[in-house]
């Protein structure tokens, strides 16, 4: 599994020219998701992202949670994250999740940010979309399969 977790102001997903998610102070977080993920590794990505500090405090220092700030969460489905560049030039994307278990598991990961978030916003899985964002700072971490090892 892979999180790429954007601090914004702002951010939006549409799909076919309407908007399907918005939110505002908040995390935009790409999620890719392996055939070897399963709920349980959801669960500890979910929980460590709620609790993520990155938000400043009144000193200017990332201390605050989205708790702490009553921010939002965007997800966004993206199977891209498994590119693997390797060989060639036309990225393989071998490693990413098959389109029913990652559908299954991103919108298990959705529903169950909504125990730590009480806005949480979405993308539609396997859509062409377009996302917009205003990335605050800019602030960007990467959760990846390594985390948890």
């Amino acid at each position: 599994m892979k999180f790429v977790i954007q601090r914004v102001t702002e951010a939006s997903v549409k799909v076919d020219e309407e908007v399907v998610g918005k939110i505002d102070k908040g995390f935009m977080i790409l999620v890719g998701i392996a055939d070897t993920d399963t709920k349980e590794i959801a669960d500890k990505y979910i929980e460590k992202m709620s609790k993520l500090r990155i938000f400043e405090d009144e000193n200017g220092k990332t201390n605050l949670s989205l708790a702490d700030v009553g921010g939002q969460v965007l997800m966004i489905s993206q199977f891209t994250l498994y590119a693997d560049c390797k060989k060639g030039n036309r990225p393989s994307f071998i490693g990413a999740g098959g389109p029913d278990m990652a559908s299954e598991l991103y919108d298990y990961m959705c529903e169950k940010t909504k125990e730590f978030v009480p806005v949480v916003e979405r993308g539609i899985f396997g859509a062409e979309m377009k996302v917009s964002l205003v990335n605050d700072g800019p602030f960007t971490v990467i959760f990846d399969h390594g985390m948890f090892s």
